[in-house]
């Protein structure tokens, strides 16, 4: 209780030391051009950018990340006073961009890559999500709001990747549950439909703390996962991997095997470990085992559990069948 209490002080105090509250940070964000040609551009070190981008923007690049479509860049006309992280607690925010502010706070935390953060009002897009003190709490696209923790590690991190054990998760009714398995990951020892209860002896509260404790651990590192299978209690170990798919790329666990789709189920890319299914770009998957299958949601829970699938593909009015192990 005593840490809680000087923890709420030094909050208390940040704040009002902050001038001017969201109108400064609405002045910041134009004198920073932190938002150019409807792209966010913001400063976040003294040479440094962060973009928002579905495109690769002609600029010098020191790191991409492909899922959540970040990207750190050089910045030749360094802002004075970059824009940081919020690391601590945060009493309000709002979203801020060159004209408009619009105070609220997060309704829907953050899924890991596939499903962003909700706010609990409309927001507009770009724009920024930042404290009174205009401390960075997120960045508002299309899709939703990225959150701080994910910008924070993109900063950091020297290499950009995320760890995979091979589940897909949602919440319900203050459960964790696993709503698809990958079934071409090796020695995968979840099963669909298993709640996850512990990583790591961490008791688990969420599926947005969950997947953040399995996006950022390190490749390769062990961890043991306890989870209710109908009425026993489990303890599982398991291996993070690397993380292939999700968040802007196709995410159906066919990217295992080398196979991406796009939106429409349509084939995207094959890579050489896949050439051996004769597939060619632009067959378009219509069903798995006799279940016809129109989103990527469909085909995660359709493969779920299954080691073996039959695949039904169409090509230009023909219609084929591919086996996948």
């Amino acid at each position: 209780m005593l840490k809680l209490f000087i923890a709420l002080n030094f909050l208390l105090l940040n704040l009002f030391a902050c001038k001017g509250g969201f109108e400064s940070c609405k002045s910041k964000i134009i004198d920073s051009h932190a938002i150019q040609n409807q792209q966010l551009n913001i400063p976040v070190n003294k040479n440094q950018r962060l973009l928002y981008s579905k495109t690769k923007p002609n600029k010098k690049i020191i790191k991409h990340d492909k899922f959540l479509n970040l990207y750190l860049v050089e910045d030749t006309k360094a802002f004075k006073y970059p824009f940081r992280i919020n690391n601590k607690l945060s009493l309000g925010n709002a979203a801020i961009d060159t004209k408009m502010i619009i105070e609220g706070k997060i309704l829907k935390h953050q899924v890991g890559l596939n499903k962003l953060a909700k706010y609990d009002q409309p927001l507009f897009v770009p724009s920024i999500l930042l404290n009174s003190c205009c401390a960075l709490e997120g960045i508002v696209t299309p899709k939703g709001i990225i959150e701080k923790e994910y910008i924070d590690r993109f900063l950091k991190i020297k290499k950009v990747e995320y760890g995979d054990i091979g589940i897909r998760v949602h919440d319900m009714k203050k459960s964790v549950i696993i709503n698809a398995s990958n079934p071409f990951m090796k020695n995968n020892p979840f099963k669909k439909d298993d709640i996850v209860l512990k990583y790591d002896a961490k008791k688990i509260k969420n599926s947005s703390e969950l997947m953040k404790s399995i996006l950022f651990s390190k490749i390769g590192s062990k961890h043991k996962v306890t989870i209710k299978r109908g009425s026993k209690i489990l303890t599982v170990k398991t291996t993070t991997r690397k993380r292939v798919a999700g968040g802007d790329l196709s995410d159906t666990f066919l990217e295992f095997l080398g196979l991406s789709f796009d939106k429409h189920l349509n084939v995207v890319k094959i890579s050489k470990k896949a050439q051996k299914y004769q597939l060619i770009l632009g067959d378009r998957l219509i069903q798995i085992d006799g279940k016809n299958i129109k989103t990527q949601d469909d085909i995660l829970k359709n493969l779920a559990n299954n080691k073996t699938s039959n695949l039904l593909f169409q090509r230009r009015g023909f219609q084929f069948f591919v086996k996948v192990n």
